[in-house]
């Protein structure tokens, strides 16, 4: 019975990187897709992605824009799964911002890769009995002002919701950074993420400041919130240098992070994608909302 156990164990073991990298070959694939001109033909895209893997969504339109761009309209894709009498929300921005020629920036890095994951988050979760119902909101014009996920909460009952996980540039890396900015009532939210990454033996990193995104939406308005980004580990703790490491950093004068040399550039391109990683990620970003669907406030 040893020797069949021992078999066994090697089999998956030898089975779970090949699934890991038929996944990872997949989401370099889909990546591809969302290089192009708009944000109007990258939400397409996600509705094409969506459909493909049989994931029931809905459009949500609303009136944007800032007072540089004027008025604008915008998009939000919202995949439900289940059903309960609260909510675990889980965000993403889609849009790319545009550079100063014009252009669109390839968004990949920021936010592609966060979409990526999140996709195969709804994947992972499809089908699987929990007691919140699963509210996945892929949102627009995040880059213009947080737009889309302020429309999306202004539609909903904030008081459904339970605990808010949102995720912004994550393309690459197994170093999972995490904000602690986000109020006291998210505190069980980020005891879950602690003990999942110990759990886990995943590397995280704990960013008392953590740059906004739209998370910035749900913490303001009292929601329990965490935002979750990855990076190779050694760009994590030069990110975390950058923001909480004071005059005295240890950092060159004038460094910057690579990623934030990528990000809002024509150097956001695809070739940074890592499709396992994403994979990987996406994963993670499941069972921590598995975990706070088992957690109490």
């Amino acid at each position: 019975m040893l020797f069949r156990s021992l078999v066994a164990a090697a089999a998956l073991l030898v089975a779970l990187p090949a699934a890991a990298q038929e996944s990872g070959a997949a989401i370099q694939t889909a990546a591809a897709a969302f290089v192009k001109p708009t944000n109007a033909e990258r939400m397409a895209v996600i509705v094409d992605q969506l459909t493909a893997a049989g994931l029931p969504h809905q459009l949500q339109t609303f009136e944007g824009g800032n007072p540089r761009t004027g008025p604008m309209a915008g998009s939000n894709v919202v995949v439900t799964l289940g059903d309960g009498p609260k909510d675990i929300v889980l965000t993403a921005h889609y849009d790319a911002v545009k550079l100063r020629d014009g252009s669109m920036s390839q968004g990949i890095v920021d936010n592609a890769g966060s979409v990526l994951a999140m996709i195969e988050a709804m994947k992972t979760l499809k089908g699987q009995t929990t007691g919140h119902r699963l509210i996945f909101v892929l949102t627009d014009q995040e880059e213009l002002g947080l737009i889309g996920a302020k429309a999306w909460l202004e539609s909903h009952d904030k008081s459904r919701i339970h605990a808010v996980i949102n995720a912004d540039v994550a393309a690459y890396g197994r170093t999972v950074m995490y904000g602690e900015n986000n109020g006291a009532q998210s505190g069980f939210v980020l005891t879950a993420l602690r003990s999942q990454c110990a759990e886990q033996a995943v590397n995280c990193i704990a960013f008392p400041v953590y740059p906004p995104s739209d998370d910035r939406v749900f913490s303001a308005a009292g929601v329990p919130v965490v935002s979750l980004g990855t990076q190779d580990a050694i760009g994590a703790h030069q990110m975390w240098l950058a923001f909480n490491g004071g005059e005295d950093n240890g950092l060159k004068e004038g460094f910057v992070p690579p990623v934030f040399q990528r990000i809002h550039s024509t150097e956001d391109k695809l070739s940074y994608l890592n499709g396992e990683d994403v994979a990987r990620f996406g994963r993670f970003i499941a069972d921590l909302t598995l975990r706070l669907d088992r957690t109490a406030p």
